[in-house]
């Protein structure tokens, strides 16, 4: 799909204001060329009082009073947060914790997903919505409930695990194969045998195949209540895309499973003031990716402070455009809020918004609001549907997450985004674009794959990156790759598994570093600190590039690269520092986007006749990209620009023009 322009605005409440606020703040989005609000996010109470008696008076005044003043609506149902009313009438709908407790009505996403009182009366009122609201000239995209994520163990989810289960593999012989319940005699006899993995019985610690099951089947269950409300909506709104906005925690949910169901992916952006910019760099990569590198909706973010964060630090002059430019170079084609106006009560009243309490439009924030959203309008003519393509994919994966995580070692340190960020960030610096892809994806038009522990591998990857490699590829796997499959049994046999003839070695044993504690890597002379494991490592076929510098393995490989076919394989047998993995960056048959000064971020968008470079300097001094021969024209100043070009501290150039 492609946006007719690029939405601005954010989440408005209007339910929380009378008139007159409400017609000061349509006066005020128009200054700050808003054209986009997402309501009624939390308004399910207000929309339907009693069970089957709806009030939608006051929101069709509101959905009015947008479109008079050229706004569009980003429809939410309100089903993140049910009235009072449904959970006191059908305690079913309510969730039951880890620790076995059952929760009373309160906060929001406070639901169980597989309730089918929840899903009737959610299902209900997106129909009543969607029937209402169908050919209102405001409605732009509907938004279903809100930044899922809650996990339930209450009676229906156990009894819809087993039926999950059930289909999952047939027959409890099969069953009792893949969860391996020889170990510590969990054999199963009878499905009713099956439990949920809770506090009650730890084993979502101790049965880790059970557990990994159990997130799979969240997800899909999540997915399913997405699509609930989904199939409700398009019975009266066939053409209406429809999304939801996924929290910036993406741990919860495979949320490739999640954007099968979407028609464009929405997530929130909320780094924390210490994250590094790539961290944020991947996490909108990792969005592009969900759904093989369409645009996505940047869904959320804090025009500020963030309230939920224990020290509320300002967003400093030009940071927020910062990271609104961002999200539209690595795909975002909205830069959405959170919040329009400033609510004055509750949990998130010192959360940032565009309109703060004091109601100016004088304020820092509203005067850096409406500078972006005039900028924003000299874009929309070109971005929108234009797509990034990179020689290099990384390999992301929620199972292999959740399963390393989860694993009773042999490093509890192990972080599996931190080190998908640690390898991205290689390339990042040097503005070596990097694609996201899923272990199935096909890997036709890459010059690189990368694997940063990407412990599990499912059906037959191992096989398809032994082709690419073979057909002129370079593969680079790190420790705890290909050594389970997706049942979480290890590799029978020796490790690497799969991956043991392309790279060309054996692993013997992994060690794993104490807390603070380090090696190091000894290569081209060169030293380079590594940490969490090392690998005992038996090259056969594959040369030694690096060696370990201290412990019984001294001197053994670190890392390896092994001539496969017309390809490459390398192997890094630790966690190293960034340094040795930016050598590596360099050895690889890449290329930068472009000459640029240090600080300066590139990525380049293009819809097959025109493209549009970004350059982000996060530099504090002045910098350069060097845009070459073409002439191109910097869209935020219509000045045209050529060979090496200036772009001043914290400030961004959009350059532009027809695609060679």
């Amino acid at each position: 799909m492609k946006l007719e322009r690029i939405w601005f605005g954010g989440d408005y409440n209007p339910d929380q204001w009378d008139e007159n606020t409400v017609n000061e703040d349509m006066r005020l989005f128009r200054q700050a060329h808003i054209n986009m609000v997402t309501l009624p996010v939390f308004s399910w109470a207000k929309l339907e009082p009693e069970e089957g008696e709806y009030d939608f008076g006051w929101l069709d005044k509101i959905m009015d009073k947008l479109a008079e003043n050229g706004i569009g609506c980003n429809l939410a149902t309100p089903t993140t947060a049910q009235p009072a009313w449904l959970s006191t009438k059908y305690p079913e709908v309510l969730p039951v914790d880890m620790q076995g407790r059952k929760r009373t009505h309160g906060m929001r996403v406070f639901f169980c997903y597989n309730s089918p009182k929840y899903r009737q009366r959610a299902a209900a009122i997106a129909g009543e919505m969607a029937k209402r609201y169908s050919k209102h000239p405001a409605l732009k995209i509907w938004h279903i409930a809100n930044e899922y994520g809650t996990y339930c163990y209450c009676p229906i989810c156990r009894q819809k695990f087993i039926s999950w289960l059930q289909h999952r593999y047939g027959t409890l012989d099969k069953l009792n194969e893949r969860w391996f319940t020889s170990f510590w005699g969990r054999t199963l006899y009878d499905w009713e045998e099956i439990q949920l993995p809770t506090e009650l019985n730890d084993d979502y610690r101790f049965n880790p195949t059970i557990q990994l099951d159990y997130m799979r089947f969240v997800t899909d269950s999540t997915a399913d209540c997405f699509t609930n409300e989904y199939n409700a909506i398009r019975r009266w709104c066939p053409d209406v895309p429809i999304q939801t906005n996924m929290s910036g925690f993406i741990k919860k949910l495979d949320q490739f499973v999640m954007a099968s169901r979407m028609d464009i992916v929405g997530w929130d952006n909320y780094p924390w003031p210490t994250d590094d910019k790539s961290l944020v760099a991947l996490k909108h990569d990792i969005m592009r990716g969900l759904k093989g590198g369409q645009s996505f909706m940047l869904a959320e973010q804090s025009p500020n402070q963030q309230n939920w964060q224990p020290y509320n630090k300002l967003k400093r002059p030009g940071e927020v455009r910062m990271l609104s430019y961002q999200a539209l170079a690595h795909g975002a084609d909205s830069c959405l809020f959170f919040q329009m106006r400033q609510s004055v009560a509750g949990q998130e009243k010192f959360h940032g918004a565009v309109i703060s309490h004091s109601g100016r439009s004088d304020t820092r924030v509203f005067r850096e609001t409406a500078r972006l959203g005039e900028e924003l309008e000299k874009l929309s003519p070109i971005l929108p549907g234009m797509r990034s393509k990179a020689d290099t994919a990384i390999l992301f994966d929620w199972n292999s997450w959740w399963a390393l995580e989860n694993c009773s070692g042999p490093n509890r340190d192990i972080n599996y985004l931190q080190t998908v960020q640690l390898y991205y960030r290689a390339f990042f610096e040097k503005n070596m674009p990097v694609d996201i892809l899923p272990e199935d994806a096909a890997f036709d038009g890459y010059k690189v794959i990368v694997l940063p522990m990407l412990y599990m591998f499912k059906g037959d990857l191992g096989e398809r990156l032994t082709r690419f490699v073979e057909n002129g590829g370079t593969l680079i796997a790190t420790c705890m790759t290909a050594l389970a499959d997706e049942n979480d049994h290890c590799a029978f046999g020796e490790y690497p598994g799969p991956l043991r003839e392309v790279l060309g070695l054996r692993i013997e044993e992994t060690d794993a570093l104490l807390q603070n504690c380090t090696n190091a890597v000894i290569w081209d002379r060169r030293e380079y600190v590594c940490r969490l494991l090392c690998d005992v490592i038996h090259a056969e076929g594959a040369r030694v590039l690096g060696t370990f510098k201290n412990e019984f393995y001294a001197g053994s490989p670190a890392v390896t690269v092994n001539d496969f076919g017309r390809g490459k394989a390398y192997y890094i047998g630790t966690q190293p520092d960034l340094p040795l993995l930016s050598d590596l960056a360099e050895r690889l048959p890449l290329s930068p986007l472009a000459d640029a000064s240090e600080g300066m971020e590139l990525t380049r968008r293009s819809d097959g006749e025109n493209e549009a470079v970004f350059a982000l300097n996060h530099a504090q001094s002045e910098g350069y990209v060097d845009l070459g021969a073409r002439e191109y024209t910097e869209l935020l100043t219509g000045r045209k620009a050529t060979g090496k070009t200036l772009v001043l501290p914290n400030d961004v150039g959009v350059f532009a023009a027809r695609k060679e």
